[in-house]
């Protein structure tokens, strides 16, 4: 190449060619400032400015008006991998073209979220796909392909996998460590990821917040170990924001910031999320590193090759050929049609009892229809959403849908005064004309938005304002103007009715009542956002830092919300009860839900509509499930929905009106109550009985479940083993009177399992569309190794012999037909005690225990949840031979190791340390007396951090 040309601008050059002789341009000083989220320009080589990030969960974020499609727990809910591609694809078109008017929009987006929803009440439910990693990988799969689009070389954008790895709870979310064992990584947590990463989709990763084995993710071992070796392809490990800096903040893993980057780049973080655009203080940290021998600049020029990989694939280097540069496909008539189709998928129907002779659903005749409830005229946002092109929310789609003249309309919010002790009430101030509040801006950190101050402050005064009050539960309120808008607070500090909805990364729109303490009943009003209490000043209402300064208040209704509801749901022929969440408030990043209720004030809603009029459907719009027993077992309909975007009334008034058939399937347990859950920080699914897959409970609806206008018939279902896989084939039929879409879904369950296993989990299923009367027969190859269980007694995949049962039907509780195989597998041998020893965490089971770091870059230890409290360990099948005579106990810490028997006895006992720190491992012998194959069981006492166990006869 000439000087003008260099290598690295020859497309007819390797890709990894054209990387190593851009890097080796790079100057060591240029190549570190690539480490930072914003990579600036080296004009002398024409690099442009990068950064990575962009947030396209579903739909392009926090960058403008784009086309808001259903969130991620409503693409999962569509068991439509093929409509989830062609989301993936409006995305990442979108993104271009917003790109080309807008340099600040990125292609290296940081989207899907795969972590499993393992756990109803995580904060940030919505943004998964389901709780199975079989049905959360095809979707991923999906998305990604869509975003990635197709051409062989070029990528349209650079997908990166949230949240590497076991991430499931927003409280404490920086400093608690998950505790995995062996086979729940395995079998659960790196499925979800393995998936689109060997698909070739995927970019990188993104490393979650929390700890897992006692290490923080940023740290994880397994990047290397697992996800790089799963594809030849680089990938691009991107770290969370700010997470680098709770290493040796919140987290205090290193005793300094310096240790804590050159760890995370050892690692395999490639790029440094942290300080927003301000990547002074990283980089200094980096060269500080750099200076001490923590890193070298091999370290530097792996992760800088990384990044300069995606870059090359986005075709920054060369826009006369990437396909993708003249991209015009924005807010087009084809994305709108799929966003309503998308909404239409995503529509689970919960129940549909006979009102009469017929189902309830979907509704007939022309009588009036009431639409109730606090979420009937709303179109809720998330965190990661773009702003509205297009909004139609239920109400609108069912005016629009059935004529706005049979339509009446009663939202339900309680109507009050706030009036002071001294007779005034607080008063909004007429603000006609002034600008929407909330809604378009674009920020690279929304978080850093601040309120508005244009708008004067509320004051008080005789009549004062009747203002909207919702409880969203907790105790949790909102207020509202007449003129529409939600009081809310801004910097300083004043109370104004600003925002057209609730949001922000700090939500400065939520307030609770508190008694004043006094023993009357007078009321404190706390604005949940700054802690402070509404006060009465000469400049209007504020927000005072203290109780003191705090006005008493009280609450004067005007109507309570039940009532409107009543009244409308008594003159209607049906009425639609629309409830839900507001995503928001209680419940999304930073928070997690305290309880699976329904707020009681939307409870409250729906007895009073169907105590008005039994022909009431109650729909539920939520990111997340809820335990609604006494509705599923009074209403004769149900259907829930993730918020669906900008068409999620036109897509809800089609499905109520019978335009098309429900079939969305729910891509998670929804439980009768909180008694059923796990602990939020259990992640052992299998001894916690977790999910479908494990779950002993009755659950109130189940996975997989939904109904549809029609039935179907499920026929000559058959299975043929093969070398790897198996084969299965079933005919489906739709039996009944509608054209529907039907999810044909295959469970596998063993028979008779050496070790717990599910009792069933998806191995294939399908969304398929059938007129009345036909029929198709469907074929699926479940590869063995889907079969497969992690043996932790060898550390590898294992398919056991003996007899499989393969289950198809349309939801995981309702099987139509079971066929059986034999397997030939390999049987599982004992454990090889005397050749390996036993790796602690490598266990059958245990109790009282967790899963902790063996050194701060790789291994595990096991350790007592309680240091006041033993617990215990069980290793099934250890092959003793004819003896062993002596132990080794590895371990760090102080406490004592205690050796039993299969019959029970005390076989030896090791006392342990105390040792010089978490890390400085002592190994201590100890005679013993053990033969043969027998399960062992281990005490442990104290802080004693076990790693090893070795035998010798």
């Amino acid at each position: 190449m000439t000087a003008d040309r260099p290598p690295f601008r020859d497309p007819a050059l390797p890709v990894g060619d054209r990387v190593a002789d851009l890097l080796g341009r790079l100057s060591p000083a240029e190549r570190l400032t690539l480490l930072h989220q914003f990579a600036p320009a080296v004009e002398r080589l024409g690099l442009a400015a990068f950064r990575t990030g962009q947030e396209a969960l579903h739909g392009v974020a926090w960058m403008g008006p784009a086309t808001v499609f259903p969130q991620a727990v409503g693409l999962g809910a569509s068991w439509h991998p093929e409509l989830v591609r062609r989301v993936g694809e409006a995305v990442s078109r979108e993104a271009r073209v917003m790109r080309a008017e807008d340099g600040r929009v990125g292609l290296n987006v940081w989207a899907p979220t795969v972590n499993l929803l393992r756990h109803p009440l995580w904060g940030r439910g919505e943004e998964g796909y389901s709780e199975d990693p079989a049905l959360t990988s095809a979707i991923a799969v999906a998305f990604t392909r869509g975003l990635r689009g197709d051409h062989p070389l070029y990528w349209r954008t650079a997908p990166v996998l949230k949240h590497w790895l076991a991430h499931n709870n927003e409280t404490a979310r920086d400093t608690c460590s998950a505790s995995v064992r062996p086979r729940v990584l395995h079998e659960y947590d790196l499925r979800a990821f393995r998936g689109a990463v060997e698909a070739g989709a995927v970019a990188g990763v993104m490393p979650a917040y929390n700890l897992v084995n006692g290490r923080p993710n940023h740290l994880s071992p397994y990047l290397g170990s697992e996800l790089r070796a799963w594809t030849d392809q680089e990938l691009l490990v991107c770290s969370d924001a700010g997470a680098p800096s709770n290493l040796a903040d919140s987290q205090a893993y290193f005793a300094t910031h310096e240790e804590a980057v050159a760890a995370a780049l050892r690692a395999g973080v490639d790029s440094f999320t942290d300080h927003g655009t301000d990547s002074s203080v990283i980089l200094g940290r980096l060269e500080r590193a750099l200076e001490r021998g923590l890193i070298d600049q091999e370290d530097v020029d792996r992760a800088v090759s990384r990044q300069l990989t995606v870059r090359f694939l986005l075709g920054e280097f060369d826009p006369e050929l990437d396909p993708y540069a003249r991209e015009t496909a924005y807010d087009t008539g084809a994305h709108r049609e799929l966003a309503r189709e998308a909404a239409e998928a995503a529509l689970v129907l919960l129940r549909n009892e006979p009102a009469g002779e017929k189902p309830l659903l979907p509704l007939r005749g022309s009588g009036r229809i009431a639409v109730v409830g606090l979420l009937s005229d709303a179109v809720k946002l998330d965190w990661y959403s773009g702003s509205l092109l297009h909004r139609s929310s239920p109400l609108d789609g069912i005016r629009e849908r059935f004529g706005a003249d049979r339509v009446d309309f009663a939202e339900g919010v309680d109507r009050v005064r706030l009036r002071t002790a001294d007779g005034r009430a607080l008063r909004v101030p007429d603000t006609t004309g002034a600008e929407s509040a909330r809604g378009a801006e674009i920020a690279l950190d929304p978080a850093l938005l601040s309120g508005r101050t244009d708008l004067p402050p509320l004051t008080a005064d005789a009549e004062g304002s009747v203002l909207d009050l919702v409880d969203w539960g907790d105790g949790v309120l909102t207020l509202r103007a007449p003129g529409g808008r939600y009081l809310s607070v801004a910097g300083d500090g004043l109370l104004r009715a600003s925002a057209d909805e609730p949001g922000g990364w700090v939500v400065q729109e939520t307030f609770r009542f508190e008694s004043d303490g006094d023993g009357h009943d007078g009321l404190l009003l706390r604005h949940l956002g700054t802690g402070g209490y509404v006060s009465v000043a000469a400049d209007g209402v504020k927000v005072a830092a203290d109780r003191e300064s705090a006005v008493i208040l009280a609450v004067e209704t005007v109507e309570r919300g039940e009532e409107a509801v009543a009244r409308a749901a008594a003159g209607a022929g049906t009425v639609i009860v629309v409830a839900g969440n507001d995503p928001h408030i209680n419940g999304r990043e930073t928070e997690d839900r305290t309880g699976l209720a329904l707020p009681p004030h939307q409870d409250r809603l729906w007895r009073a509509a169907h105590a008005a009029n039994p022909r009431t459907v109650l729909v539920l719009v939520s990111s997340y499930p809820y335990a609604v027993g006494d509705a599923a077992e009074e209403l004769p309909a149900m259907l829930w929905t993730a918020h669906g975007g900008q068409a999620a009334g036109t897509a809800l008034a089609r499905v109520l009106a019978g335009d098309v058939s429900p079939a969305g399937r729910l891509p998670q347990t929804w439980y009768g109550s909180d008694a059923d859950l796990p602990d939020l920080f259990d992640y052992d699914v299998i001894g916690g009985r977790q999910t479908y897959l494990y779950s002993d409970r009755t659950p109130l609806f189940p996975f997989g479940h939904g109904l549809t206008y029609t039935s179907f018939g499920y026929e000559a279902l058959t299975a043929t083993v093969e070398a790897e896989a198996v084969r299965i084939s079933c005919t489906v039929a739709n039996t009944g009177t509608v054209a529907s879409d039907e999810v044909v879904q295959v469970y596998a369950r063993v028979v008779a399992p050496s070790v717990p296993r599910p009792h069933r989990a998806l191995v294939a299923h399908e969304r398929i569309h059938l007129a009345p009367g036909e029929s198709r027969k469907l074929a699926f190859a479940v590869p063995l190794s889907e079969l497969a269980h992690w043996d932790v007694a060898h550390g590898r995949w294992t398919v056991e012999p003996g007899a499989y049962d393969f289950l198809a039907g349309p939801s995981s509780a309702d099987v139509r037909r079971t066929v059986r195989v034999e397997l030939a597998g390999e049987t599982p041998g004992p454990r090889p005690v005397l050749e390996t020893g036993l790796e602690a965490a490598s266990y059958d089971e245990q109790s009282g225990t967790v899963i902790a770091d063996r050194s701060r870059e790789s291994g595990d230890v096991v350790t007592p949840a309680d240091p006041d409290l033993p617990g215990t360990l069980l290793y099934r099948a250890c092959d003793f031979g004819d003896g062993a005579t002596e132990l080794a106990v590895t371990a760090a810490g102080a406490g004592e190791v205690t050796f039993f028997a299969a019959d029970g006895t005390e076989a030896a006992r090791v006392a342990v340390g105390p040792t010089d720190g978490l890390y400085a491992h002592t190994t201590v012998g100890a005679p013993c007396l053990f033969q043969d194959v027998a399960d062992l069981r281990v005490e442990l006492r104290g802080t004693v951090r076990l790693a090893h166990v070795g035998f010798s006869g």
